[in-house]
């Protein structure tokens, strides 16, 4: 005989622990907390200890509101939860990064916007593969439509604000003329916007998980759906955590400056550093997903990020530059042209045929490690 469960599908006779108790409920505040005591200050050493704990907490805080939310909301709405939440506050950190840099930091939304691109399309997508097909004879499936268009969106947006700044001539060196910046940023983001309405309304389908013989897979899942209730705590976690990883980040991000500038490592390693601390939590939602076999999700988390982090990024510091002292080069040098364009070329041959084994896993993670190790070693 089964036991009776109640509206919100918890077993009737059991006890479930009280959600104040959970960690996840109260580490977003405490983190939160932290940042605001050390708002404005350089950690000492022992201190950057305590921060660096606060953001790992915030971090997987983030990941388990944002896994909540999209529960409810069903995909492919909530891919873009985590997506828009995290790329939104990215922006305020290259802006406040930008403000306090002087001429330094003239780079650093190009550096940043890029590593996100490298990030999202290979470091993401390669782990995401390798969770999906790293058993004996599996093969990742997904919606060879939809990523198709991801991919083209990505491909578009960085081509206009990261690749055509190195070769117009209105401006001497990789930088836009005020008007083509101002086009720039209209154009990337209508096509944020276009491909927003293009997921979520004219061909939702086209984003959904699929089954091996490529039909739409069922997307129900065991456990109910949080409560309303439940939800609205959680995205209300969910932007206190976000907020809390970028201001955290910040807030060290003086410590790695002063530690890249004693290595004598170059000036991009400090955007591709906090890029990675951003996106750490779409890269566990990702393989979180691969490992439940939605492929699709994880593809969408990955190439919606990179949307998002260009198309809201780029009319962001556009409309910032206005105010901001210095100038803003947004062109790349010739080794990260040449990792793009091969980021673009693998990765049309992988989202293509709609399934991807091992080997592309392998191919998109060696060509993420080249871009960390010329980050580093250019």
């Amino acid at each position: 005989m089964t036991r009776r469960t109640d509206d919100d599908g918890v077993r009737a006779g059991t006890r479930t622990p009280h959600p104040l108790r959970e960690p996840t409920t109260w580490v977003p505040v405490v983190a939160v907390a932290v940042l605001a005591l050390g708002w404005g200050r350089t950690p000492p050493g022992p201190l950057v200890a305590v921060v660096g704990l606060c953001l790992a907490g915030a971090v997987l805080s983030a990941v388990h509101h944002a896994e909540v939310v999209a529960h409810r909301v069903g995909e492919p709405f909530g891919s873009l939860v985590l997506a828009v939440a995290v790329t939104v506050i990215e922006v305020g950190l290259i802006v406040m990064l930008m403000a306090g840099g002087g001429d330094k930091a003239a780079t650093y939304a190009r550096d940043t916007v890029f590593a996100a691109v490298m990030i999202t399309c290979n470091g993401i997508v390669g782990l995401s593969l390798l969770v999906a097909t790293f058993r004996r004879g599996r093969v990742a499936v997904f919606n060879a439509e939809g990523s198709g268009g991801a991919l083209a969106t990505v491909t578009l947006l960085a081509t206009t604000t990261l690749v055509l700044p190195t070769f117009t001539t209105g401006h001497p060196g990789p930088e836009f003329t005020g008007a083509q910046l101002v086009f720039a940023a209209v154009a990337s983001l209508s096509l944020y916007g276009l491909f927003v309405t293009v997921q979520t309304v004219r061909h939702r389908d086209y984003f959904l998980p699929v089954t091996t013989g490529g039909e739409a897979a069922d997307t129900s899942s065991h456990a109910p759906p949080p409560t309303r209730t439940a939800t609205w705590w959680s995205l209300g976690l969910l932007l206190v955590a976000l907020v809390a990883v970028v201001g955290l980040a910040k807030l060290v991000s003086p410590t790695i400056e002063s530690g890249v500038e004693t290595a004598g490592l170059p000036t991009p390693v400090v955007g591709v550093v906090i890029a990675l601390m951003v996106l750490l939590p779409e890269t566990l939602a990702a393989l979180r997903a691969a490992r439940g076999h939605r492929v699709q999700t994880s593809l969408n988390l990955a190439y919606g990020s990179a949307i998002a982090s260009i198309g809201l990024t780029v009319p962001a510091i556009a409309l910032a530059s206005v105010w901001l002292s210095g100038p803003l080069v947004l062109g790349l040098g010739a080794v990260h042209l040449v990792l793009l364009a091969l980021t673009a070329v693998v990765s049309a041959l992988t989202v293509v045929p709609g399934r991807a084994t091992l080997l592309q896993s392998g191919v998109h993670l060696v060509l993420f490690a080249a871009f960390v190790f010329l980050s580093f070693s250019p």
